[in-house]
């Protein structure tokens, strides 16, 4: 365990792989700079990998102050133990407050295992991270610029704040896209030190046989149109009308957790807080009431197009555009008119 260092710097895990590096590091590296900023102390970023130095410049681009670049062949591609080797050692050198890691795949895998070595806590799958204050309710101890870690908890029927005052470093895994990736600024300086692996023979027990990456069927993220559907859709059948109609526009298919559990479409396909957070140019929101975990997901897209039959669903709160009626009735004509234009 480490103890508390409130001089100790935020950490992003920097994941990258065949040499290229996570947009959610990118989205990470934005969001450390704003809690450093808020704490006092700089942004470091763990870079492992080999033959990766360059995607150091990236980073310090998107505001990282110092890159902990670990270089070595047996890093080239991930394998829980050496990595979480590195990290561990890392941590009890240099003693972080804050370490954070995607949520993704690999950030899912890698940082519990971390956060049992360090016997610290962890918090999976934050939609927000702030800095604040926390009273002891048993001791009225106050403990001064905590991590406050924000994430959806049973079902996402509630939105949790959850703090860490005595097991440091405080670590969380952030979800894809719900923080904004900012533009880097290729001007920002910062420094690389170059740190050791240090492994192990027991590090490498586990071998890498072969390598298999299934290619991602939707971008949600990358997607500047999206047209979604809920549950007001009705059926798997009738989300034919979302395609068509995502298909006539130009852009992608998203989905509500309703409609997902429906059975209606993929979870892939799914926007809010338990799914891709997006932010397109235009998103069109079809038989979709609005709950409140949905709207999070979608609430920044530039443009909100909300088609529903009852007049007083939530989604109209945050719609641009509000259209009462039956989407199968409103769609076709959409289509028709989009058709008619091009």
């Amino acid at each position: 365990m480490i103890e508390p260092n409130p001089q100790g710097e935020v950490w992003v895990f920097a994941e990258q792989e065949d040499q290229r590096l996570s947009e959610t590091s990118l989205e990470l590296c934005g969001k450390a700079r704003e809690l450093a900023d808020r704490l006092g102390v700089p942004v470091g970023a763990v870079l492992p990998g080999w033959n990766v130095r360059e995607l150091a410049y990236g980073l310090i681009a998107h505001g990282a102050d110092v890159v902990y670049l670990v270089e070595d062949r047996r890093l080239e591609n991930y394998r829980t133990l050496p990595y979480a080797r590195v990290m561990c050692r890392l941590i009890e050198k240099h003693r972080p407050q804050i370490v954070l890691y995607g949520a993704t795949p690999l950030g899912r895998d890698l940082a519990p295992r971390i956060a049992s070595a360090m016997r610290a806590g962890l918090t999976a799958d934050c939609t927000d991270l702030q800095i604040g204050d926390y009273t002891e309710s048993s001791s009225g101890t106050v403990y001064r610029n905590l991590l406050l870690q924000v994430r959806p908890a049973f079902g996402g029927n509630i939105i949790a704040t959850i703090i860490n005052c005595h097991r440091w470093p405080q670590m969380a895994t952030v979800r894809e896209g719900v923080m904004r990736l900012a533009d880097g600024d290729p001007r920002r300086t910062g420094r690389i030190v170059q740190e050791s692996a240090d492994l192990t023979d027991m590090e490498e027990i586990v071998s890498l046989v072969r390598r298999h990456r299934e290619p991602r069927k939707v971008n949600l993220k990358g997607a500047r149109i999206i047209v979604a559907g809920g549950g007001g859709v009705g059926s798997r059948e009738n989300f034919k009308l979302i395609y068509e109609l995502a298909g006539a526009l130009g852009g992608a298919v998203g989905a509500s957790r309703a409609a997902v559990d429906s059975g209606f479409i993929g979870k892939e396909h799914q926007v809010g807080q338990t799914g891709t957070t997006v932010r397109p140019a235009l998103y069109i929101a079809c038989g979709i009431s609005g709950a409140v975990q949905h709207r999070a997901g979608m609430e920044q897209s530039a443009k909100i197009v909300a088609i529903n039959w009852d007049r007083e669903a939530p989604i109209f709160s945050v719609a641009h555009y509000g259209i009462v009626g039956d989407l199968n009735k409103v769609i076709p004509m959409i289509i028709r008119a989009v058709r008619e234009r091009a």
